[in-house]
């Protein structure tokens, strides 16, 4: 922890009180630093505290994390400035990156770890599930508020800091190959997940091959929008913020939105231990999309709607598909806190995907319901 405390002194501009482990991140290792300052004006006033996130980049994830932080301040400057006039009714705050003593963004320490700082959005907190259809519908706020604030920025401005990030078919490819060098461990859990895999094959394909067809197109995308990683207002419950950026880069909006949905409609979340009761709620899922199409507008087409149920269903397996494949291959990529962690949060995933598409007509029927319901561009939905 010594070390730690190293580091952080290098972007605290007081003197460091505490360091302590924040969120439950799967890839990057975050801290949330207090700092207590003086008023120079003042000496005799109390010390004043104020707090900054001290994050540890995963550099076996990203392994250019300059271009993370390249994007980051491309992202975080477009949205500021498109916040202008703010809305009066609710805060929307971006996280800003703090520069260390002698200006730079980020830090290399001595034993080669990437380490960089962002502000503290105070007075907001996270939740790993989706509440009720009130907090459902301000996460779906969120995605929308963030994609049309970007809505004007050239994918091409971003660097592709992770080639392949929801690309569902090299996950395949990767699974395959895993499979052909060294088999799976024998366990009902596992040869579920195996023959689960090998029945939705063709899943894995569908975005990709729209997108080959030129029916859907990228734009910037956030990445991760999973629940925890919208702040809602502790005074208000109102979206305050989206946050963990660190994936923001181009793709295609299905990405993010099958991914908010998938994570938001779960209500038992992505840890359960009960993965044979996981269901997914289509209500949460109605209000999220309801919460994100009165922010989002005029850049969804027609393709985008069409394709916004298959969105839910790959993305779902997808993340079952990455699960497994690291469990297969000995927990390198997500962190596990047991052996078969990664396997259980499979297993959650692809229960989840037999779910939502058990529930295929209501929620092709939401989802007609809340596009036919909203303003789009032409030749839009």
């Amino acid at each position: 922890m010594d070390h730690i405390y190293s580091v952080a002194r290098q972007f605290a501009w007081g003197a460091v009180l505490e360091v302590r482990a924040y969120g439950r991140g799967n890839v990057n290792d975050t801290f949330l630093v207090t700092e207590g300052q003086t008023s120079p004006t003042s000496p005799q006033d109390a010390p004043r505290e104020s707090r900054f996130i001290l994050q540890r980049l995963n550099t076996r994830v990203f392994h250019r994390p300059e271009l993370v932080m390249a994007n980051l301040a491309t992202v975080t400057g477009h949205l500021r400035r498109q916040q202008h006039p703010r809305h009066p009714e609710r805060r929307f705050e971006v996280p800003q990156v703090l520069f260390t003593r002698d200006g730079r963004s980020h830090l290399l320490s001595e034993d080669g770890s990437f380490w960089r700082a962002l502000s503290f959005i105070d007075r907001a907190e996270t939740f790993d599930v989706v509440k009720d259809k009130n907090h459902g519908r301000e996460v779906g706020y969120a995605l929308g508020r963030f994609h049309q604030l970007l809505a004007d920025l050239p994918p091409d401005r971003l660097a592709d800091t992770l080639p392949g990030f929801h690309v569902t078919p090299g996950y395949l490819r990767h699974y395959d190959e895993l499979l052909a060098a060294g088999g799976a461990p024998r366990s009902p859990e596992v040869h579920y997940c195996l023959r689960f895999i090998e029945k939705r094959r063709d899943l894995a394909h569908l975005l990709e091959q729209a997108k080959k067809a030129g029916k859907l197109r990228e734009r910037v995308i956030h990445g991760d929008p999973k629940v925890n990683n919208v702040m809602l207002d502790t005074d208000t419950g109102k979206a305050a913020a989206l946050v963990d950026l660190d994936t923001v880069k181009p793709g295609l909006t299905l990405y993010d939105l099958g991914d908010c949905l998938r994570s938001g409609g779960n209500p038992l979340g992505e840890e359960t231990s009960a993965w044979e009761e996981v269901q997914f709620d289509p209500d949460l899922a109605q209000a999220i999309l309801a919460g994100y199409f009165s922010a989002a507008r005029g850049f969804l087409t027609a393709y985008d709607c069409a394709y916004l149920y298959d969105s839910l269903r790959v993305l779902a397996f997808e993340l079952g598909l990455r699960f497994f494949t690291d469990y297969l291959k000995g927990n390198v990529y997500f962190k596990a806190r047991f052996p078969d962690h990664n396997l259980a949060r499979a297993l959650v995933q692809f229960k989840l995907t037999a779910s939502i598409e058990a529930q295929a007509d209501i929620l092709r029927a939401i989802i007609r319901d809340l596009t036919g319901a909203h303003a789009f561009s032409r030749n839009s939905c």
